[in-house]
């Protein structure tokens, strides 16, 4: 009988043995062997930066064992999605407005925010510059094909819509308007193929074989500022603080400055105000 019970008991033991190994904390396929200790934070980001902001992620990981998961699209549409679902870690929109919004709604931790970039508004055209477009005024021509952001959905949409008013050129341009883009992505697509024949981008994404770009006059223009800060839904607010510092730090802005970014500050942007 004691013989039998001890070999129960020691199957059992050996049973326990197994499978505590299988539900225990190993190693994840990440090489830190820490598995189960990996944090893990969500930014919502414009979608015009998503390549600078992949590298820095990148970067971000392999220092500090922190995954960087995004939601890239367009500022007003991330801030809508933030608003609804209450979660995320990180918001950095194109520009200062939608940044402004999220605050006044306290979606934003105070003393978190980080100035980083400018985001400068140019004229994008196809290869060739078919329709001969060589200042803002000529978006107004009669004949030419014009894409604009959403307004609603991206932070150039809105931008363009100011610079044109400032400019007193609703009347002009807003006819040729053919198509509107939930992002300024889809607009640097649309202008690559011709399927335009004039846009208005952020600089940095004019570095292409398929565009040409013409640059608006500071006097004419509206530059904006790129901010970020740590949500008040963070669930990993130290986590969410260390990405915000990173990407504002040297190691950060160098990244933005390699893909074509005005770093913030700059002295022929000194008179643009957050």
């Amino acid at each position: 009988m004691k013989k039998q019970i001890f070999i129960i008991s020691f199957i059992l033991l050996v049973l326990f043995a197994v499978f505590s190994g299988c539900t225990g904390q190993g190693d994840n396929g990440s090489g830190s062997g820490q598995a189960g200790n990996t944090s893990e934070i969500l930014v919502y980001c414009g979608a015009g930066m998503s390549e600078p902001m992949e590298e820095i992620a990148s970067r971000f990981t392999a220092e500090t064992g922190i995954v960087v998961n995004y939601n890239f699209g367009g500022s007003g549409t991330l801030l809508s999605q933030m608003e609804l679902t209450e979660k995320g870690d990180v918001y950095m929109p194109g520009s200062t407005a939608d940044f402004n919004t999220a605050m006044s709604k306290g979606f934003i931790v105070n003393d978190t925010e980080k100035l980083v970039v400018y985001h400068v508004p140019v004229i994008a055209v196809p290869k060739g510059n078919p329709a001969g477009i060589t200042c803002l005024a000529d978006l107004g021509n009669e004949g030419v094909k014009v894409e604009l952001g959403d307004a609603s959905a991206c932070a150039i949409g809105k931008l363009s819509n100011k610079i044109i008013e400032k400019n007193g050129l609703n009347k002009t341009i807003y006819p040729n308007v053919v198509t509107r883009a939930a992002t300024v992505n889809e607009i640097v697509l649309q202008t690559s193929l011709g399927t335009v024949d004039g846009s208005i981008i952020w600089e940095d994404l004019g570095d292409s074989d398929a565009l040409e770009i013409i640059y608006i006059p500071n006097s004419q223009n509206i530059v904006k500022i790129v901010p970020i800060g740590v949500m008040t839904f963070s669930e990993n607010p130290d986590e969410a603080e260390e990405f915000v510092e990173y990407v504002s730090s040297e190691k950060g802005l160098s990244v933005f400055e390699d893909y074509g970014f005005t770093t913030y500050p700059a002295d022929n942007y000194a008179d643009v105000k957050a």
